[in-house]
């Protein structure tokens, strides 16, 4: 049996949604259902509102009240309602580090809608155990650990697309 990809984490959750629908919600509604957490933030000591710029050109980006903002990443693939792929850095990361989040959605069934929405999260290999963003974990624990936050964060969209 082979072990399971560690670099790549990988999460699917059906939204009570059309894929329109669901793929709005992720993308225009983020702040809605994105659930900050202490253990996984994009700027130490920091949390803010998520925006994202849509479209091909757009990006995903924290916004805080003193006006300042992080890019978390830019848009590298624009498919709607099908998907995209951004990157994903955080504020720990070298200048040359960062990970790139695909995100799909595809139509389960028609009556009543549901969508299966899948998150694949690649490159947390590139990034060493010490960096902040790792926690000390290997990259195995790392993982489970993450996509644990992502089955939360997909839990919370779900909610907000019905």
């Amino acid at each position: 049996m082979t072990p399971p990809d560690a670099s790549r984490v990988l999460v699917a959750l059906r939204v009570p949604a059309t894929p329109e629908r669901a793929f709005a919600a992720f993308t225009d509604r983020i702040d809605d259902w994105w659930v900050h957490n202490g253990l996984f933030q994009f700027t130490r000591g920091r949390t803010g509102t998520m925006v994202f710029e849509t479209g091909p050109s757009g990006r995903l980006l924290e916004r805080y009240d003193d006006g300042t903002e992080f890019v978390i990443g830019g848009v590298r693939a624009w498919d709607p309602p099908h998907g995209f792929v951004i990157g994903w850095r955080q504020a720990g990361f070298e200048p040359d580090q960062d990970t790139e989040l695909h995100v799909s959605f595809a139509a389960v069934r028609d009556d009543p809608p549901s969508t299966r929405v899948t998150v694949q999260h690649f490159g947390w290999d590139t990034i060493p155990p010490e960096n902040a963003a790792r926690h000390g974990f290997p990259l195995q624990v790392f993982s489970l650990r993450f996509a644990q936050w992502w089955q939360h964060q997909l839990a919370g969209l779900a909610t907000t697309a019905r």
